[in-house]
């Protein structure tokens, strides 16, 4: 699945950057910035973000889960991490504005 039409990056590239990441330090604070440098990618409209985060919080379940590390520290913070983002609602702004169409 194409998650960034600008610079044409599949969510199956993203998943292996994320991986790449968490096997150098899994307990690394990875942002959608941190994945587009590590890709040498640059993001233009932006508009993908949202569905970058979701993957990294994906990812990264997914990723501790099978680890051996305590499952209490990785629930923990993930909650925390679900509840910034329904604080700041970037489930229903893209960031980008209510007039915005593509061509």
């Amino acid at each position: 699945m194409l998650i960034c039409h600008c610079n044409i990056i599949t969510e199956r590239e993203i998943e292996q950057t994320i991986i790449g990441l968490l096997d150098q330090d899994p307990w690394q604070l990875i942002v959608p910035a941190k994945i587009y440098h590590s890709m040498q990618k640059r993001g233009r409209c932006c508009g993908c973000f949202p569905n970058v985060v979701e993957t990294i919080i994906r990812v990264t379940e997914n990723y501790h889960a099978r680890s051996e590390a305590s499952g209490v520290d990785v629930v923990s913070h993930l909650d925390r991490v679900r509840g910034l983002r329904i604080q700041y609602g970037s489930r229903t702004h893209e960031g980008r504005k209510s007039d915005h169409r593509a061509a």
